[in-house]
């Protein structure tokens, strides 16, 4: 396929790809994501070194998360959630491999030119959503609340949120703009979920080498973001990467240090 690679913050999507494509090559796969590799493929992205120490290490993290926020989002729904949205949607392709209620629409924003690359390797495996999906291209560092509405977005149901590997990628300023934005936007029995001690507070430099493009982009993002939601009025869980790995029968690395968040307003 003729496609351009991806930069930036944008070119991080295809690691996370990779990650994917990998777990679901294994027989005990966590989960099943087919589309994975044709994103490595046509990012250019086929054939990489040995894995750093780093590189596994964040390869593993987004393998266990994927299968977390997987449960988390298919949790949210049989609760009562019918609106599904994702910030920083990259090549996720949950709207095509989840087995969604009926009657579920599903938001990504990104930008424009993570959308777009994903959209034309998606129509070329001639797949389809198994739900209503809406594709939004944002900077979510500007008004996309806005957008979200202007598409359908009902202020007054309740929604699942994932904002998945987003923050690190923030300053501490825009971050707390995106949780407070999406606060504003949640009716009472929404719930969101996100990474809690992201890799750049995990991860020290001196030990980051493999994934210095990564490293690069890091922004910091917010640091007690359990005590921000808190004070929010969300009701707030942490579930450590060990204890997760562990209920999916995948022993972390004992330098693994980060979790997840979950909340529910």
């Amino acid at each position: 396929m003729d496609a351009s690679p991806l930069n930036g913050v944008g070119g991080t999507s295809l690691g996370v790809a990779r990650a994917r494509a990998w777990e679901s090559r294994r027989p005990d796969r966590l989960f099943d994501d087919p589309y994975a590799a044709a994103f490595v493929a046509a990012g250019g992205s086929g054939g990489r070194a040995p894995l750093s120490p780093a590189r596994a290490r964040l390869a593993f993290h987004v393998i266990i998360r994927t299968r977390f926020y997987d449960d988390f989002l298919l949790a949210a729904c049989d609760s009562g959630c019918r609106q599904v949205v994702l910030l920083a949607a990259g090549l996720d392709t949950r709207a095509y491999r989840l087995p969604w209620p009926p009657t579920v629409t599903l938001y990504e924003l990104d930008l424009p030119e993570v959308l777009a690359f994903k959209d034309r390797v998606l129509t070329g495996a001639g797949t389809e959503p198994r739900c209503a999906r809406t594709a939004l291209p944002v900077d979510l560092r500007d008004d996309w609340p806005r957008r979200l509405t202007d598409a359908g977005f009902d202020v007054s149901a309740p929604t699942a949120w994932l904002v998945e590997g987003l923050l690190v990628y923030l300053s501490p300023e825009d971050a707390d703009r995106v949780l407070s934005r999406v606060g504003a936007l949640s009716a009472p029995g929404s719930r969101i979920s996100f990474e809690h001690n992201n890799a750049a507070s995990v991860i020290a430099e001196e030990d980051r080498g493999g994934i210095e493009e990564y490293a690069e982009l890091w922004q910091g993002g917010l640091g007690d973001t359990a005590g921000r939601l808190d004070g929010d009025g969300w009701q707030t869980e942490v579930h450590e990467l060990a204890d997760v790995a562990a209920s999916y029968g995948r022993p972390a690395p004992s330098s693994s240090l980060s979790g997840f968040l979950t909340a529910t307003r």
